[in-house]
C-alpha cells in the first residue's frame, strides 16, 4: 500500500500539470495505456482475462471510474495537498460500507474518529477560499465511490486475480471517457504526451500495488495507510505549484489526519 501511495502521488502531480487538458480526456488516455498494459500481462500469463465473478467486476469498474473521474476534477480545480486530504474521506467510507458489504466489525468509537476526520474536511473547505463548495462535494463524492470499489475489491479477494480487476477498471472507462472526450476534445501538444503516459505508467503501478494490499488485508488498515500522501502532496504542491496554506487549514488537515490514524489504530486492537 505504501508504494501504491508513492505512485499515485507522482500520478497527482502530473495531472496538475495538465490544467489545459480535460479530466475526462487524461482518463481517457489512462485507460487505454491501462487496458493495452494489462491485456497484454494477463494474455502472456494465459490468465482468463473476463474472470469468474463479471457482475462484481464490472461493478467495481464502474464505481471506480465514478471515484477515478471525480478525483482528477478535484485535482485540477483545488489546490492539491486539499484534494488529497478531501480524497483521504475514503478510509472512512471503506471502514463504514464494509460493515454492510464484507461484514467487517467497527467499533463505536471509531464512529468517532470518522467524525473528527470529516470535521476537518469542513474546516478545510471553510477557511481555504480557493476551494469551491462544488469542488468539495466532487471530491467527498470520489472518497465516496473509491471506497465502494475498495471493499468490492475485497469480496473478489478468492475469486479474482489482481490483474483481471485492474482489466475491468479500463474496460469500463474507456468507452465512456471516449464518448464524453468527443464532444470536448483538446488536442494535446508536446510534452503533454510524455505526462500523459506518465500518468498511465503511475497510475498502472499504482492500482497493481492497491489491488494486491485490498485483496490481503484488513480494510480498514490497508486503507489508513494512505494518510502517508498527504507529505508527498504538500512537498509536491510547494516545490511545483507553489500552494501555501494558512494555520487554519492545516489545522483542518491535521484533523483529517488525526480521525484516520487513529481509526486504523483503534481497529487493530
Amino acid at each position: 500500500m505504501l508504494l501504491a501511495g508513492m505512485f499515485f502521488a507522482f500520478m497527482n502531480v502530473t495531472v496538475k500539470f495538465l490544467p489545459h487538458i480535460p479530466a475526462i480526456e487524461i482518463i481517457l488516455f489512462r485507460s487505454v495505456f491501462s487496458f493495452a498494459f494489462t491485456y497484454l500481462v494477463l494474455k502472456s500469463k494465459r490468465i482468463p482475462l473476463f474472470g469468474n465473478n463479471r457482475k462484481l467486476l464490472i461493478i467495481r469498474g464502474v464505481v471506480g471510474s465514478v471515484g477515478l473521474i471525480t478525483f482528477f476534477y478535484t485535482l485540477q480545480n483545488i489546490p492539491l495537498a486539499s484534494a488529497v486530504t478531501i480524497q483521504y474521506m475514503a478510509p472512512i467510507f471503506t471502514s463504514v460500507l464494509g460493515i454492510f458489504i464484507v461484514k467487517e466489525r467497527v467499533k463505536p468509537i471509531q464512529f468517532v474518529y470518522f467524525a473528527v476526520a470529516f470535521a476537518g474536511v469542513l474546516v478545510i473547505e471553510g477557511f481555504d477560499p480557493r476551494i469551491d463548495p462544488i469542488f468539495l462535494v466532487i471530491g467527498i463524492t470520489s472518497a465516496l465511490f473509491s471506497g465502494l470499489a475498495y471493499n468490492v475489491i475485497r469480496k473478489l479477494k478468492n475469486t479474482e486475480h489482481p490483474l483481471v480487476i485492474v482489466f475491468y477498471f479500463p474496460l469500463v472507462t474507456t468507452p465512456v471517457a471516449a464518448l464524453i472526450s468527443y464532444f470536448g476534445w483538446v488536442q494535446p501538444m508536446g510534452w503533454d504526451w510524455g505526462l500523459l503516459l506518465g500518468i498511465g505508467v503511475f497510475t498502472q503501478f499504482a492500482q497493481y500495488f492497491m489491488t494486491m494490499a485490498y485483496q490481503n488485508a484488513n480494510l480498514s488498515k490497508v486503507a489508513s495507510l494512505t494518510y502517508v500522501g498527504i507529505v508527498y502532496a504538500l512537498v509536491f504542491g510547494f516545490v511545483f505549484f507553489d500552494e501555501t496554506y494558512n494555520l487554519i487549514t492545516y489545522t483542518g488537515m491535521l484533523l483529517v489526519l488525526s480521525g484516520v490514524i487513529l481509526n486504523v489504530r483503534f481497529s487493530g486492537k
